[in-house]
């Protein structure tokens, strides 16, 4: 009688954890693993906003009565993805990831957050990114409906900024090499990108060139040119579809959904789900589930927590229920092996360089610390919106006027990093100001690091500079907000290395001792 009790509890436990069939890549298509059946994303973008204040991360993973309340009204509409743009990695999603798997609904996450990104205007990737990249990955990437990770949205939208691509597909590739390495299984990376006309052909292959282990596994377009009653040629589909005939990875429309003429007809998705476009996309995500101010909503959500489902709503789900895409079997789908493009040229369009930026070391820059006899002090001021001469931001702008900052800053045009150019800008301070310390010294060894009192002397703990940048990076998971460092990976490895056996080593002890 146990016995069959226990094997029971593990049938239920296997269907709770792998609950719909993982859905892996072939060439440029997606499949379900083990239907084989061509997978077509009919997603829509979700991040409720109403209910958030500003400062605070929306999460709309960890409202059960929300996601219970939304993945119904998705189910009936089609929905197979939802996009969120945006989670807190120390909070708990079980029961809102199960809710929507109940619905057949798989999961594309952004990593990169408004919190937690690289600044197109300033970009850089630094520990602290690289750190808060990890903690998404380690929240998520035990649940059997996570489709893929987007690794940033629209980082670089025009000409002026194209270097900061560079930072983003280094953080690409290391999200990809963690996964890679620490986790049971294989999920993939990707892009998001808008679709500007001066840099739309370059971006494209830029994140799909060089080395496999920085590709990315998918690329996504926010595409908003099909408005109100337009056609495939007219709207500028046909053109984009012809750009990606030759592309060796999944394509979809990570965005999709004009609002120029409301309520919106949808009528662009006979098109992305029929014969013009199935070849080379894989479908796409409308753009967006709740009613904001800025009037793309699917749904209304009244001041009682109950969703009215707009006219957009009701359009989507006619069009949707009409489409019935013809994919291929995977068995059948000859993967041609089609190659990856060169990297763009450096061009008046192009200044994102195929050398990428160094992947974040704490090792190396607690060394480097650890090597100076000067350093910034606790005076200084690293809280955002703080303005003044003790800000970490205006004295880092003041010492690389007088010494050189090569060592911790890169030039992404040029793909040149310094050996330190991913350390905390408190770190960097304390890098030059004992660099011109050292210049200070020789002349005057009195008050050579005071810095009006934002300097601090110490004694080196260690005196091998040269050894700093070989220190491998961090690759443990997990990260505090408050002190930007990684934990331990002991409690994240039993937890998400392989969530059946964690659950039924948990059942089966709990019917032993019955």
């Amino acid at each position: 009688m146990k016995i069959s009790a226990i094997i029971f509890i593990l049938a239920c436990t296997v269907h709770s954890v792998f609950a719909l069939n993982p859905i892996v890549i072939k060439g440029s298509k997606f499949f379900d693993s083990v239907t084989k059946d061509q997978f077509f994303i009919k997603g829509v973008a979700y991040q409720p906003r109403g209910q958030w204040s500003n400062n605070s991360t929306t999460d709309p993973l960890t409202d059960l009565k929300a996601c219970e309340r939304d993945a119904k009204l998705m189910a009936e509409l089609g929905t197979n993805v939802l996009r969120v743009y945006e989670v807190d990695p120390r909070k708990n999603h079980d029961a809102c990831m199960k809710a929507f798997s109940d619905a057949g609904i798989y999961l594309l996450l952004d990593i990169a957050t408004p919190h937690f990104s690289v600044n197109r205007r300033v970009p850089e990737y630094d520990i602290h990114l690289y750190n808060a990249y990890k903690a998404s990955v380690d929240a998520f990437v035990k649940y059997d409906n996570l489709l893929g990770f987007i690794a940033g949205n629209e980082v670089t939208n025009d000409k002026t900024n194209t270097q900061a691509s560079a930072y983003v597909k280094a953080a690409l590739r290391d999200i990809k090499m963690y996964v890679k390495k620490f986790k049971s299984r294989q999920v993939p990376i990707g892009y998001a990108s808008n679709d500007d006309e001066f840099i739309r052909d370059a971006i494209k292959d830029y994140f799909i060139c060089g080395d496999a282990e920085s590709q990315a596994d998918f690329f996504g377009l926010n595409l908003y040119e099909w408005c109100g009653a337009s056609s495939f040629e007219r709207s500028g589909f046909k053109d984009r579809t012809k750009e990606f005939e030759g592309y060796n990875k999944p394509v979809f429309l990570s965005e999709y959904g004009c609002n120029l003429v409301t309520p919106r007809e949808f009528s662009e998705v006979s098109a992305i789900y029929g014969p013009e476009m199935t070849d080379v996309w894989s479908g796409g995500i409308v753009y967006e589930w709740t009613q904001e101010n800025n009037r793309y909503g699917l749904v209304k959500i009244k001041p009682s927590g109950e969703a009215e489902a707009l006219p957009d709503y009701e359009n989507l789900k006619d069009r949707i229920a009409k489409t019935k895409p013809k994919g291929i079997k995977m068995d059948a789908y000859n993967d041609d092996q089609k190659p990856s493009p060169n990297c763009p040229l450096i061009s008046e369009n192009w200044k994102a360089s195929a050398e990428l930026p160094p992947t974040p070391s704490e090792g190396a820059c607690q060394c480097m610390i650890e090597n100076l006899n000067c350093v910034a002090s606790d005076r200084l001021s690293s809280v955002p919106g703080v303005t003044g001469n003790n800000t970490m931001g205006k004295q880092l702008d003041t010492m690389c006027g007088v010494v050189s900052c090569s060592e911790i800053s890169g030039d992404a045009e040029k793909g040149i990093y310094g050996a330190f150019s991913f350390c905390s800008p408190r770190d960097k301070l304390s890098w030059l100001y004992n660099l011109k310390g050292i210049e200070v010294k020789k002349v005057s060894p009195v008050g050579f690091c005071d810095y009006d009192g934002f300097g601090q002397l110490k004694t080196p703990k260690r005196s091998d500079f040269s050894e700093c940048a070989k220190i491998a990076p961090n690759t443990d998971s997990g990260y505090n907000e408050e002190s930007g460092q990684s934990s331990s990976s002991e409690t994240s490895k039993m937890t998400y290395g392989n969530p059946f056996m964690t659950s039924a080593i948990f059942v089966l002890a709990a019917f032993y001792f019955m």
